[in-house]
């Protein structure tokens, strides 16, 4: 069997990366763009950053900014007929995985307007055209959508994410710069940091996982295990380490996939609109436990990207344990709840069960599961 590998086209890497977007533009003879960036980012001048460079270049664009935490149906179908009015060539998203998702969603319905339903994206559309050029600009260090072939869409009207899965959506162009971060407040970062961490260590034990994957899902789960305290506590280092090491984890699980912490995180932000990687740092060490018996030899690597020490004199029962112990240690030193009690209504359970066990993620699990299973996980975390 063949696999497949699929990365951005370019990227730039460091403080003060956004100033290539201009040089990047022009040298594609783009004219237009349509900004794709959160509300709030726009109100705290975070977007301004973009197009101060947009406006010194002499580059126009147009702002879209109705997009939700968790992105809905109708957030695509007004940034659709956004892009149209503008008469954009190109977009620029702005923001955390909610923004760079709406962009990707939009992107694909113009070039592929058969697909202007918005639930006909779910799962691996049969898309024809590659998506309207998108420059990703990330601003929290934890999805790493600048860099996958996913997007994440809610559809309120049904109380279910739509995992979407497609390689036509990847932006052309990803900025990361930790400057653009710096103004993430202690719990976003937190929480988007966990989140990469999540991705990093489903995508190393999914089932699709091979040496390729491996290599960047263990140095990622490094980077971030030495630098998401120091992220949170707005040290450079720190800001640097997380910018780098949520790309690099999304590199890897963008071509592998995750498991049942993102299938059990994503109704969470459906239902109740938690933030999905407040979510999975809740899930992520009690579902790291539960999934132990089926990943051979990897949590004493993934122990030892922890920092976890003499990890080789380790029995297996001690280095799984040392590894969700490493995982547990990191969430609380960064101010993860501990469990689901503030959020999920038990008598929830049952949908969000069923709802977990139905999404895509689910299948790369490295354990097989079931709804009974998924439903005692949330009952455990409680």
């Amino acid at each position: 069997m063949a696999n497949r590998f699929v990365l951005n086209e370019t990227s730039y890497h460091g403080a003060g990366a956004i100033r290539e977007i201009s040089t990047e533009a022009k040298a594609r003879g783009f004219q237009k763009a349509l900004i794709c960036s959160g509300p709030n980012l726009l109100k705290f001048g975070v977007t301004k950053k973009v197009t101060d460079i947009l406006d010194a270049a002499g580059l126009g664009y147009e702002i879209y900014s109705d997009i939700k935490e968790n992105p809905t149906i109708e957030n695509v179908q007004n940034g659709v007929e956004a892009y149209k009015k503008a008469g954009a060539d190109y977009i620029i998203a702005i923001g955390g995985g909610s923004p760079i998702d709406t962009a990707k969603a939009i992107g694909i319905i113009i070039t592929n307007p058969e697909f202007a339903d918005v639930r006909s994206l779910e799962g691996v559309a049969p898309t024809k055209n590659p998506a309207v050029p998108i420059f990703a600009v990330p601003t929290t260090a934890g999805t790493a959508a600048e860099v996958t072939i996913n997007y994440v869409i809610t559809d309120t009207e049904k109380k279910r994410k739509m995992v979407c899965v497609d390689v036509h959506d990847i932006p052309v162009v990803a900025f990361v710069d930790p400057e653009m971060m710096a103004t993430m407040p202690k719990g976003l970062t937190a929480a988007t940091g966990m989140d990469a961490l999540t991705h990093a260590i489903e995508g190393y034990i999914t089932g699709a996982a091979w040496e390729l994957s491996d290599m960047f899902h263990l140095k990622a789960i490094e980077i971030i295990a030495r630098s998401l305290r120091g992220a949170v506590d707005n040290t450079p280092e720190g800001r640097e380490g997380m910018a780098l090491g949520q790309y690099v984890a999304g590199m890897g699980f963008s071509n592998v996939g995750l498991g049942i912490v993102h299938s059990m995180a994503h109704p969470l932000g459906a239902l109740y609109d938690t933030p999905h990687g407040v979510a999975n740092a809740i899930i992520l060490p009690t579902v790291m436990e539960y999934n132990a018996e089926a990943t051979g030899e990897k949590y004493r690597e993934i122990a030892r990207a922890m920092g976890v020490q003499n990890v080789d004199a380790m029995s297996v029962d001690e280095y799984r344990k040392a590894a969700v112990d490493a995982v547990r240690q990191l969430s609380k030193d960064v101010g993860i709840p501990a469990d689901l009690k503030e959020i999920v209504k038990k008598e929830d359970i049952p949908f969000l069960a069923q709802s977990a066990y139905d999404d895509a993620c689910r299948p790369g699990n490295p354990k097989e599961t079931s709804v009974e299973d998924i439903t005692k996980l949330y009952e455990s975390l409680m």
